[in-house]
């Protein structure tokens, strides 16, 4: 009977113990320092998201190996770039050539798309219309790049983690239809978060500080690059990229560039590739553009670094090609401290430029503007200083701006770090049949075919796993032979 008298008491300690060491349980796996994802507040993420964009997108292989096909840096160096120089095949059309940007672009996606699907869907993070926007204005510029360098990619299917680990590939056109989507409704978005005065973001947005006016002209500005770059598919466009622009200018749109470097404990990738590598120097390609126009720039671009008497070399040269610490190369790639450009001033103007020389309309104000922005920047990447009248003075000898000269002035401005667009810009008057950039690297045709890459390899990562873009890569010995044969969907091609 006493048992039986103690029994609830018993029981109810027991309980209680049970309850205590479910709770202790409950918190012994918890990493209070790895909070999960969806308890992240978005701001967070969205530093790392701009951080990527810059790093993984804008300043890496991407950049490093088209600088050398626009010739707008000579591929040196003995190694990787010496073959992208020479057009071997075995660099420019391996799937592991750009597997870590490819990797690393889809990881920078995966971040913002758990942003967008938070501040969506969860009810802590909804209303936080601002970071939405930027959100989508990164996931923009992120499969942009993708689709514009690679063609169609994987992008309705993307992004599901274990849940499709082989997505298949979408058409480029429904991409750029989806973009063009999306960087509409960022712009809603961020119109509405700076009539509201939101700044969720603050210092974690690296690029604005947290100013939606600024985002919401790097929306517009970003719109207008993608109906410039569809003007071949859509004439019209061009029309449309025009007053896309002129929303930016009118936001005072300044450029979008990461300036998080201080040239000591943190340097830009551009600088750090080339202080590891010494892979990139200055091309006769632009020097040649320089030297006809007397551009003061040229002091600036092709620098005799290593004191060997050579500032620059011929496009393709196989000698200098193999050298190490020989070819000069711009100044601003010894500065860590430069900036990386996602989005300059001067490729806004330039963009209005051709838009106003195609419809026959005077371009003379943003040609100008263009190529003091260009000048401003060698400035600032290099710490050279231009003298303001010598600028006027160049800019004056170019005379009223023809088409070929908005396109060549475009090309020497967007030597400093925005080759990837000239890419676009170099393909698209190819398609037209209007190649205004001369190309003077022999090795772009030998042997009775091109070897100027059209487009770029997939990563090698999904060549390998996903059934879907192995069988679009190819296998065997037409394995990326496409690369040279099919231009992307945008400048003619069906892929």
């Amino acid at each position: 009977m006493k048992f039986l008298k103690y029994m609830p008491a018993l029981l109810l300690a027991a309980v209680s113990m049970t309850s205590c060491t479910e709770s202790v349980m409950d918190e012994i796996n918890k990493d209070d320092h790895n909070p999960p994802v969806n308890a992240v507040d978005p701001k967070f993420q969205i530093t790392d998201a701009i951080t990527a964009t810059a790093y993984t997108g804008w300043g890496s292989n991407y950049a490093w190996y088209v600088a050398s096909f626009t010739e707008q840096i000579f591929g040196t160096g003995n190694n990787q770039l010496m073959k992208a120089e020479l057009r071997l095949r075995t660099e420019t059309a391996a799937s592991t050539t750009y597997n870590n940007e490819w990797n690393g672009l889809y990881a920078n996606l995966m971040n913002i798309h758990q942003i967008i699907d938070k501040i969506e869907n969860n009810a802590q993070f909804q209303g936080k219309d601002d970071i939405l926007g930027m959100a989508q204005t990164l996931w923009v510029l992120n499969f942009e790049l993708l689709t514009d360098m690679h063609g169609d990619i994987p992008y309705s299917q993307a992004l599901q983690g274990s849940d499709n680990l082989q997505p298949g590939l979408d058409k480029q056109e429904d991409i750029y239809k989806d973009l063009m989507a999306r960087i509409d409704k960022a712009i809603a978005l961020l119109k509405s978060a700076d009539e509201a005065g939101m700044d969720n973001a603050g210092v974690q947005d690296l690029l604005f500080g947290g100013d939606c006016s600024k985002w919401l002209g790097l929306a517009y500005a970003e719109k207008a690059r993608l109906l410039l770059n569809t003007s071949f598919r859509d004439p019209s466009a061009m029309v449309q990229a025009l007053a896309a622009a002129n929303e930016a200018v009118a936001l005072g749109f300044e450029g979008a560039e990461l300036s998080i470097f201080n040239g000591v404990d943190c340097d830009n990738s551009w600088t750090a590739y080339q202080w590891s590598r010494y892979y990139s120097g200055a091309c006769a390609t632009v020097v040649d553009y320089m030297t006809e126009r007397n551009d003061p720039r040229l002091d600036v671009y092709a620098v005799d670094m290593f004191g060997t008497g050579v500032a620059y070399a011929p496009a393709g040269d196989e000698e200098f090609a193999k050298m190490t610490e020989t070819v000069g190369f711009p100044a601003w790639l010894d500065n860590g401290a430069a900036t990386l450009h996602i989005f300059s001033k001067s490729e806004l103007y330039f963009i209005i430029a051709e838009a106003q020389a195609t419809a026959g309309q005077d371009a003379s104000a943003a040609f100008k503007t263009a190529i003091e922005a260009s000048f401003g920047d060698y400035a600032d990447a290099s710490g050279e200083e231009f003298d303001a009248a010598d600028v006027d003075d160049y800019i004056a000898a170019l005379g009223a701006p023809t088409l070929e000269e908005v396109m060549i002035q475009k090309y020497i401005a967007q030597a400093r770090d925005e080759q990837l667009q000239t890419y676009n810009d170099i393909r698209r008057y190819m398609a037209k049949g209007n190649e205004i950039i001369t190309l003077k690297n022999p090795n772009n045709h030998a042997n009775g075919q091109n070897q100027w890459p059209l487009r770029l390899p997939y990563g090698n990562s999904d060549v390998i796993s996903n059934p879907n873009v192995a069988a679009a890569f190819g296998t065997g010995n037409d394995a990326g032979n496409y690369l040279f044969t099919e231009h992307i969907w945008l400048f003619g091609g069906s892929k």
